[in-house]
């Protein structure tokens, strides 16, 4: 019996040493993160055959984003409501990026964050070129971007494979996706090609994280919407020209000053008051994102500086604070919102969806929006407003309570 209990000892504590032994060795910064030193010959030996080339993101729309794409004559086009026939523009397109050609990549500054939901499973890349930004939408299947993806962080990304398309006219790099769901509200007009989201096996794949995040190397654009209309068309020209111009503009970081909200919900090309019922039955309540029916479309309430110039402030149902009052509206109402004044920071875009109101000369000029990637305790704070301007009295958010309602 003690041979026994010896040779037990011995066979136990060889086993224990081969389970330690077998443990995966600690990742360093070399494993995860690309030194811009070694970036050319990583690259070159990647592609020894085609070689490679790093586009800005700009060239890379001008290079690889036609108006029609690759699927505007497949046996199942794109969406009917994609394209305007009268100037031949196209809302809606999806151009397939060749797998065996030089390697072509793209690199940029991650400028959003998904913990508040607001871009979930998206994110927006920005890069300056002489001293502007050129940004680009990146839609990916992953389920917490902003956890495996950290805000500052540059990323490399081969496009090979890949697909660049517009949704609702707002370029991303993307897959082509063919919705077919009969049942959409108007789904006569929305089953079709369109952009979808890359699978996360594929984009990690792709991806090179160059550095360590760094958020202080972001740009904002710090503007007033009288200085933003003058830089972008609040209605643009139904022209290739035009779009190209919005196309550009899209995905830009900026910091909008001296505005409010006014407690007002687009309704079709006209302002409204928003209303004070529960977020859950009325899409026009006085919160950021209130029940579209799981439709999904971006919900916007106006922004407004102290004279009539507007803006879109665009949330998405799903996020953390979608229902949250906008600042200043409580359960009685959205009286007190044009006391609170202050600046609004997010991801820049002008949304689209239907191109007859293109064609038809319908734009409102409520097209533009500005997408905060959070508000105070939730995410990236993104809205900071004052009462009557004063710093001594944020806003503090307050979420709806259904127990007002009983």
């Amino acid at each position: 019996m003690k041979t026994s209990k010896y040779l037990s000892y011995i066979v136990l504590s060889t086993f224990v040493l081969a389970l330690v032994s077998c443990e995966p060795r600690a990742l360093t910064d070399k494993d995860v993160f690309t030194d811009e030193s070694s970036l050319d010959q990583i690259l070159a030996e990647e592609n020894p055959v085609h070689g490679y080339k790093i586009y800005t993101l700009n060239e890379f729309l001008d290079a690889f984003m036609t108006e029609a794409g690759s699927y505007v004559s497949d046996t199942t086009p794109y969406r009917e409501r994609s394209h305007d026939a009268v100037h031949d523009l196209y809302m809606y397109s999806v151009d397939t990026i060749k797998e065996d050609t030089l390697g072509i990549y793209i690199r940029g500054r991650i400028c959003t964050d998904d913990y508040a939901g607001n871009f979930y499973k998206a994110m927006v890349i920005q890069q300056v070129v002489n001293g502007e930004q050129q940004n680009l939408r990146i839609s990916a299947d992953l389920g917490s971007c902003g956890g495996m993806f950290h805000m500052g962080q540059e990323i490399l990304i081969r496009c090979n494979g890949l697909a660049v398309g517009r949704y609702a006219n707002q370029p991303q790099l993307c897959v082509p996706s063919y919705n077919n769901n009969i049942y959409a509200m108007n789904a006569s007009q929305k089953v079709g090609w369109c952009p979808g989201r890359i699978n996360e096996t594929r984009f990690i794949r792709a991806t090179r994280m160059l550095g360590t995040p760094d958020v202080s190397k972001l740009k904002y654009d710090t503007v007033t919407l009288e200085t933003l209309y003058s830089q972008i068309d609040l209605k643009p020209a139904a022209t290739a020209e035009g779009m190209d111009k919005v196309r550009k503009a899209d995905g830009r970081l900026v910091v909008i000053r001296d505005v409010h909200f006014t407690g007002q919900f687009d309704d079709n090309g006209t302002l409204a008051k928003c209303d004070t019922l529960h977020p859950d039955s009325s899409s026009n309540a006085n919160v950021f994102a209130p029940t579209t029916n799981n439709i999904g479309y971006p919900q916007s309430r106006v922004l407004q500086d102290q004279g009539s110039k507007k803006i879109m402030c665009s949330c998405s149902e799903y996020a953390k604070f979608a229902y949250y009052y906008l600042p200043g509206a409580d359960r009685h109402g959205v009286a007190n919102c044009a006391n609170y004044e202050g600046d609004v920071t997010g991801i820049l875009g002008w949304y689209l969806d239907k191109a007859s109101d293109l064609a038809q000369d319908k734009l409102d000029g409520y097209e533009w929006s500005v997408t905060p990637r959070g508000i105070p305790g939730i995410g990236v704070n993104d809205i900071k407003m004052y009462w009557q301007g004063d710093f001594d009295e944020p806003w503090v958010p307050k979420e709806f309570n259904p127990n007002d309602y009983q």
